[in-house]
């Protein structure tokens, strides 16, 4: 029997989008300063847009997850980028921070639309079963891939636009993505009544799963974490790192500036990530889940109190971005995959979109606190020591989880 490739072009299609989608998500951060600057916005203005544009992501995964199962794929990717494009343009024109809140709801819709919770699901359904866990691994680490560039290109393009310009540009490299949609293939729509069980009897046992309650509530901390991260890094390391030796290896490499080792750190996250995920994906094929889950939320707690802990150098920045980016989105494909493994592959973009709303409301609070707190005691401290807590109760909660197809599992009546 001919064994079915790793590589197909669905997955190449997939990655390619998740590339451009965070590329240009993870590089919000950087406009943190330049945007406050302008028009003298306190921190937890902007930092409230990236955060509302967080949960806008996360209502709109279930959704577009329901959308593609029903309409198909490729338009959902079409309305998520339309929406992702739109969204950019409207906030290169808003003048005031409610109007920049309001425009990042299209962002979050659209990234959404173009993100995991619909590529994923399109790339598991097409792998072969041996290799599906890699397979996830791999379009993960894509979105990685897209954080290496992303936060640089913002930093590099600021240099010469000013960032309304820049956000036109990103729009239409949002746009681009369409290019992927004719090597995704045609994807089986549900019928009627699939749909109405979908919607109806597989999200009522779902829901009443313990263990699908308990990896919702595990992707929590995930969501707050990265996303405090992305949004409040940059600034983080602008003003509080220590100075940059001139004569230094990093000055030699082109960073002189506290701004550039933010954007940097940036991409130094995404650059492990990228090893992170694929060997997540690896050994998700040979190892129980749950404990993978539980070990990486437990190495994240432990990175996150040590950096926090330390004094705060270009050096620790660099080695923090190493660890923490080898922890980052190595939860993803674990998470998505056990989801996949449990409930099974029909509605796992949708079951998997519920499981990223909770992602993505922790998401929200990791950035929307972080502004509110530093413009209340001048510094991300609090809010860092929260994230800790959080990651160790993520390591906690998915001990229990019952890993064994819904199939084998009585069901509740």
């Amino acid at each position: 029997m001919t064994k079915a490739p790793l590589f197909t072009p669905i997955l190449i299609a997939g990655c390619a989008i998740l590339l451009l989608n965070f590329a240009l998500r993870a590089s919000f951060g950087v406009f943190q300063i330049p945007i406050g600057e302008e028009f003298g916005w306190p921190r937890a203005e902007f930092s409230l847009a990236i955060a509302i544009q967080n949960l806008a992501w996360g209502i709109g995964q279930p959704l577009f997850g329901a959308i593609a199962e029903r309409f198909g794929d490729r338009r959902a990717i079409v309305a998520g980028a339309v929406l992702y494009a739109l969204g950019l343009v409207l906030s290169a024109y808003a003048m005031t921070p409610l109007e920049m809140q309001m425009y990042e709801v299209l962002v979050g819709f659209g990234i959404a639309g173009t993100g995991f919770g619909v590529v994923l699901a399109v790339v598991g359904r097409a792998a072969a079963p041996e290799h599906r866990s890699l397979t996830l691994g791999i379009a993960t680490a894509a979105g990685s891939a897209g954080q290496v560039i992303g936060a640089p290109l913002a930093e590099l393009l600021l240099q010469s636009y000013p960032w309304q310009t820049v956000f036109v540009i990103f729009a239409c490299i949002i746009m681009a993505t369409l290019l992927a949609l004719p090597f995704l293939g045609s994807s089986q729509l549900a019928s009627k009544q699939e749909l109405e069980e979908s919607l109806g009897s597989v999200l009522n046992k779902a829901f009443r799963d313990p263990s699908f309650i308990m990896i919702f509530l595990g992707f929590f901390s995930c969501g707050y974490q990265l996303a405090f991260i992305t949004a409040h890094f940059p600034a983080f390391v602008t003003e509080m790192c220590g100075p940059i030796d001139p004569n230094g290896p990093l000055a030699a490499l082109g960073i002189s500036s506290t701004s550039a080792l933010g954007a940097v750190a940036i991409a130094v996250i995404g650059l492990a990530n990228i090893a992170g995920t694929i060997t997540a994906g690896m050994l998700g094929k040979k190892y129980t889940k749950k404990y993978l889950l539980a070990g990486i939320y437990t190495a994240r707690t432990i990175v996150a109190a040590l950096f926090i802990l330390l004094p705060m150098t270009p050096t620790t920045v660099l080695l923090f971005s190493l660890a923490m980016g080898s922890l980052w989105l190595a939860t993803v494909p674990l998470t998505s995959g056990l989801v996949a493994h449990i409930y099974g592959l029909r509605y796992m973009g949708t079951l998997y979109g519920f499981v990223f709303l909770s992602h993505q409301i922790g998401g929200f609070l990791g950035v929307w606190l972080g502004g509110k707190m530093y413009d209340i005691t001048g510094d991300y401290t609090l809010v860092w020591w929260i994230g800790v807590g959080v990651g160790a109760f993520s390591a906690i909660v998915h001990l229990p989880i019952r890993e064994a197809p819904w199939a084998a599992k009585p069901q509740a009546a």
